[in-house]
């Protein structure tokens, strides 16, 4: 019986892999903190991933068609919002019905215009919903729309309350004083 002879030489070193935070620096947001903390860049292609996500959730929009028309590819929808995502028997990416994503959204207090983070899908709807009935009441003076919003709250990520404004002088007020533009619901707050 032979034996064979064990080299002496040392094994060969695997290649060092990078931690995960090298190998993908711009991870998910998971606060507001974080979010800022990316670059600008990153920042707005977080944000048009949540907008295809919800294209996807409310319009049943397919993937690759809600990327394509928030200007991101579906492996960056993939990257920060596959936790909103299931994919089904036949391979295809579906939103789920609800997610967790933080969202920085532009709420309206007595103040002015105020950034909130969300991460609760449900508020984000909510606070779109709201910004489509104000937005309605100052383009034609019908406030329908704002009255199921009275005495409701947005819940921000730190789980304090935001009451949405719904008195109509308020409204008055901050629309004669150019507050109410509606350029983004997404925008920041100047």
């Amino acid at each position: 019986m032979t034996h064979k002879r064990h080299s002496l030489q040392p094994k060969a070193t695997k290649k060092h892999r990078p931690d995960r935070s090298q190998k993908n620096k711009h991870l998910p947001p998971r606060n507001v903190e974080e979010f800022f903390a990316l670059p600008e860049r990153i920042q707005d292609i977080y944000t048009r991933v949540t907008h295809a996500i919800s294209k996807m959730r409310t319009d049943g929009a397919s993937l690759p068609q809600a990327a394509k028309d928030y200007g991101v590819s579906h492996r960056q929808v993939q990257r920060f919002g596959g936790k909103a995502l299931r994919k089904q028997k036949n391979g295809r990416y579906v939103a789920k019905v609800r997610d967790s994503l933080l969202r920085v959204l532009v709420i309206l207090t007595l103040e002015g215009l105020r950034e909130i983070a969300v991460i609760d899908s449900r508020q984000a709807t909510l606070l779109a919903d709201y910004w489509n009935a104000v937005q309605r009441y100052v383009e034609t003076g019908d406030a329908s729309a704002l009255r199921k919003f009275g005495g409701k709250d947005i819940t921000d990520a730190d789980g304090k309350r935001v009451r949405l404004l719904t008195d109509l002088h308020e409204l008055d007020r901050l629309g004669s004083a150019g507050v109410l533009s509606f350029e983004s619901l997404y925008a920041r707050a100047a």
